[in-house]
């Protein structure tokens, strides 16, 4: 979480099934829920497929997963709304922050700091006016109080024509109350790459092999240079109504751009080295412990699908295989998600 720095800082393939697996899986297709699509049981290598990929990509893997129902869109404004309207639910950006438990999460020692500081807030995209140093994402990240889900820039903004958008600013613990509302729950990453990828073998993309410099009109990402010059070739410097670009081969829209999306499983730096010491692993849940040696205080969860800050020069979130994490209470305006439903 920017919040926790700042802080810091300034204090110093193919599918396998017998008959009885077809029946049942002609009735899942009849009995799809509404708003969701049916992804098949499936096989593939998990993990890192082009000189792109990151450490925590490898080393590649084999997983299967099974049948699962998954949202066709992210999680949108409208449909977050009336999860507020009959819970009274109160977003983590809507409270204060409680320093007890936030300083857990730093070093030891690190004072308190100024109650202004603690306010009830959220982290804001800022586009600088120059090229910065990538390393340091404090150059384009800036805490904004009363920044939130009805507030995606902070005060005097609004989400009244944005209701068909992806709700932003929502916390991992967020995701998990709306999708139990919802009688759902949140995807486990490989459930999510495998998804992902639409049914095709082994591709970088949720589109297929297109490089990414040919591809603004199948996501929302960042097209120029990150982050200072944003071209926009795609129609949208900031998120985009679901359903503005094509889906995958399941019917799932937006699963490279638009918003990231949280996974359930905690972020673990070394998971997929565990996973190809147990050699194929069945429906993984991820790792039974959170560890990112840049951030060792934090708890963080996995998120996926990159968003409309993404860039080759930065994150390259929107391959399939990219994992990304971020503190379970943090909030960002490029930050959402999407449920998945047992069949």
């Amino acid at each position: 979480m920017m919040l926790l720095m700042t802080i810091a800082c300034s204090s110093n393939e193919g599918n396998t099934s017998g008959e009885k697996e077809a029946d049942g899986k002609s009735e899942a297709v009849e009995n799809v829920p509404e708003g969701m699509v049916l992804i098949p049981t499936g096989n593939f290598q998990m993990g890192g497929k082009s000189d792109q990929a990151y450490k925590d990509e490898f080393p590649r893997h084999g997983v299967t997963v099974s049948s699962f129902y998954m949202d066709q869109t992210e999680v949108t404004n409208a449909q977050f709304q009336k999860f507020v309207e009959e819970t009274g639910y109160k977003t983590v950006a809507e409270k204060d922050i409680d320093w007890e438990e936030m300083k857990k999460q730093l070093p030891e020692g690190t004072p308190k700091p100024a109650d202004s500081v603690l306010a009830a807030g959220s982290l804001v995209f800022a586009q600088t006016n120059e090229p910065v140093d990538l390393n340091d994402y404090s150059q384009w990240w800036k805490w904004t109080t009363g920044a939130d889900w009805q507030h995606p820039e902070g005060p005097g903004s609004s989400i009244e024509d944005r209701m068909n958008h992806p709700v932003v600013h929502i916390a991992w613990e967020d995701a998990k109350s709306y999708a139990k509302w919802a009688g759902k729950r949140l995807p486990t990453e490989a459930e999510w790459e495998w998804a992902s990828m639409g049914g095709m073998d082994d591709v970088k993309y949720p589109w297929g092999n297109e490089p990414v410099e040919q591809a603004y009109e199948k996501a929302n990402f960042w097209q120029g240079k990150f982050p200072y010059q944003n071209y926009a070739l795609d129609g949208f410097e900031r998120s985009s109504p679901v359903k503005s670009f094509p889906a995958n081969g399941y019917g799932l829209y937006d699963m490279a751009g638009n918003v990231w999306e949280w996974c359930e499983d905690k972020y673990d730096v070394n998971l997929y080295q565990q996973y190809a010491d147990k050699g194929a692993v069945e429906d993984p849940s991820g790792s039974a412990s959170y560890y990112d040696p840049r951030e060792p205080y934090s708890p963080k969860h996995v998120i996926r699908g990159g968003s409309f800050l993404c860039n080759d020069s930065y994150c390259s979130g929107y391959r399939v295989a990219r994992r990304m994490s971020s503190s379970k209470d943090s909030g960002f305006n490029h930050t959402g998600f999407r449920c998945v439903k047992d069949l």
